[in-house]
């Protein structure tokens, strides 16, 4: 669209003008590939991985941030020096159309989200504000689009008018779809209540749901779904838990951990509360398999979605090895059921014990090696922190393990 319409010119006006249609093309359009990257597509993300979504999406909205800001420094040059007038007086003059101020409100309310997800900001703010913060950004889309309609690059013929505007039409379907209907429908369909909430270490509590039709969901050991639980101060918030068990009947189970205000307050759940799913999502699924022997490694709560895997998993006797890293025993989630189905599956299981950053490493190559010595042969499935599956995954590749064999997950608290 920019080049069919673009007139080569040597002016500095005209050049200027150039460089910003390019810049608001491209943002135009980069922010609807974020906007259907966070749409929570269940086919996307079980291809890809929500973990790996996420950074594209994160890495994309820097781009796109600065497209929009290169933009408005270009245009509000290009009319400067074709007015002869200020920076001050050129963009007063600017925001005096519609189009232009509804953009610049857009790209306000972007520049807010990015700064409220900027890592030293993020870790400063309560997660519900940082999910409040990003729902403007539906808003500063909405905007863009309004200047764009308005633009010269898009308005000046019936068919870039459609062909700009079928893509965001398209966009907006699939975020009501699945950010909207899917969720009241699972509510509808499977009825979803708190059964029972227990504990299971330290901080860590399993919620157990009971609904109707839950195979329907198709949800997979390793994968996860998006929970919204109808209870005074936790309605307002879905995030994401794996399941900790396979869907068994009409019963799942999820296991979480007091991490943030929401995570705290699951522990209060009432029985009978009723719950809304979306999902299943992720890409840790034995689908990913390409191997006989499969190494199961897990840290912290990461134990969640390994835990399912590790009774599902098909495999004979010696197939099967878990390493589960914990800081102290009194850490380890679900002992007595990994010790229960390792001695019925015949599988391996071990628990990394000690502080990180102890003398002995762990997830150094010679000691993953010592405990599966055929380590070079197996499938790896990882989960856990990030700073842990950064540093088992390059021990894992130190010690002969191809990286496409290795599948994983980054649990982030």
């Amino acid at each position: 669209m920019w080049a069919v319409q673009v007139r080569p010119s040597v002016r500095l006006d005209a050049l200027f003008a150039t460089g910003a249609h390019l810049t608001g093309l491209l943002a135009g359009y980069g922010v609807l590939v974020m906007l259907l990257l966070m749409a929570r597509v269940p086919a996307v993300e079980h291809s890809f991985g929500a973990d790996r979504i996420a950074r594209w999406h994160a890495l994309g909205g820097r781009y796109v941030l600065s497209l929009c800001l290169g933009h408005g420094a270009l245009a509000l040059a290009g009319f400067a020096v074709a007015t002869g007038t200020g920076p001050l007086s050129a963009a007063r003059s600017l925001l005096g159309y519609p189009g232009i101020a509804a953009a610049a409100v857009g790209a306000a309310l972007l520049v807010a989200v990015g700064v409220t997800s900027a890592r030293a900001v993020r870790r400063r703010v309560r997660h519900e504000t940082w999910r409040a913060a990003h729902l403007l950004a539906y808003l500063g889309a909405a905007l863009g689009f309004v200047h764009q309609m308005a633009g010269p690059d898009v308005a000046g013929s019936m068919v870039t008018r459609w062909l700009w505007a079928m893509p965001h039409a398209t966009v907006a379907v699939v975020l009501l779809w699945y950010r909207g209907v899917v969720p009241v429908r699972h509510a509808l369909r499977h009825s979803l209540r708190v059964l029972e909430v227990r504990s299971e270490g330290p901080g860590v509590v399993s919620v157990v749901m009971q609904g109707i039709g839950l195979h329907r969901l198709r949800a997979e050991p390793g994968q996860f779904l998006r929970w919204r639980f109808l209870q005074r101060r936790l309605w307002r918030t879905a995030l994401p838990f794996s399941l900790s068990a396979p869907v068994r009947g009409d019963f799942l189970r999820i296991t979480v951990k007091a991490a943030g205000d929401h995570t705290r307050r699951i522990r209060r759940l009432r029985p009978g509360t009723r719950v809304l799913a979306t999902g299943p999502f992720g890409a840790l699924t034995a689908h990913r398999r390409t191997r006989r022997k499969v190494l199961l490694l897990a840290g912290g709560v990461g134990i969640t979605p390994i835990r399912a895997l590790f009774e599902t998993l098909p495999g004979g006797p010696g197939d099967i090895t878990l390493l589960y890293r914990a800081n102290d025993a009194d850490q380890l989630l679900f002992r007595g059921e990994l010790e229960g189905i390792a001695a019925a599956r015949q599988a391996g299981l071990h628990y990394l014990l000690g502080p990180s950053g102890a003398a002995h490493d762990h997830l150094a190559p010679s000691a993953l090696r010592l405990l599966v010595p055929d380590l070079a042969e197996h499938d790896v499935f990882l989960c856990g922190p990030p700073a842990m599956a950064e540093a088992a995954t390059a021990a894992l590749v130190r010690a002969a393990v191809p990286p496409e064999h290795i599948h994983s997950e980054y649990f982030t608290f």
